[in-house]
């Protein structure tokens, strides 16, 4: 394949991609979050125990847990069992409930308790990657650092052929090149 072959597989790529974007904000222009939170904290939370869950089963168990533990502080403090029995049914639940106290740990220990605003600052925590910081960041703070991709993002795009690759970093990179910045927040809710 030629640089120019290359070049205008890039461009149809783009404009592939902001026909998309446009019919996804037509057919759902109300589109956000799932996940039920009142602060960034919740919401990190919130996503930490979405991995492998339904946001569904999440916003049922966070009610309870918000109330127990409503700080950064309280949760880091938290007994393991007592953290532990609160989030068991959204699956793997002790290590959800220690990633859970360690990221809280990590946020009063090095941030005064307080959900940092940089993507960098964001995957330093414990059991925060990517999906986590860009969810957090976009959703809370509208800071668009990067496109979330979890199992749906990563299955549409490749049926849509915005990407072949498989590996969720790897499909964001793509995203972002033909996604205007202004949509990555949007895009994947």
């Amino acid at each position: 394949m030629s640089p120019s072959d290359s070049a205008s597989e890039g461009v149809a790529k783009k404009k592939h991609a902001r026909k998309i974007v446009q019919a996804l904000r037509k057919a759902y222009p109300d589109a956000t979050c799932a996940l039920h939170h009142s602060t960034p904290f919740q919401l990190l939370v919130a996503t930490i125990l979405s991995a492998q869950c339904t946001d569904e089963r999440v916003n049922q168990v966070t009610p309870k847990l918000f109330a127990r533990y409503p700080t950064p502080q309280a949760l880091a403090a938290a007994r393991p069992s007592d953290l532990e029995r609160l989030v068991k049914s959204t699956g793997f639940y002790r290590a959800k409930a220690k990633s859970l106290r360690e990221v809280s740990r990590a946020l009063v220990d090095r941030h005064g308790g307080q959900i940092p605003r940089t993507l960098e600052e964001l995957v330093e925590l414990p059991g925060v990657g990517r999906k986590t910081a860009n969810v957090v960041l976009g959703t809370a703070f509208g800071i668009p650092s990067g496109i979330v991709v979890d199992t749906h993002v990563k299955r549409i795009s490749q049926l849509l052929g915005l990407t072949t690759n498989t590996n969720p970093d790897r499909i964001e990179q793509d995203l972002m090149e033909m996604i205007p910045k202004r949509e990555w927040i949007a895009f994947p809710h």
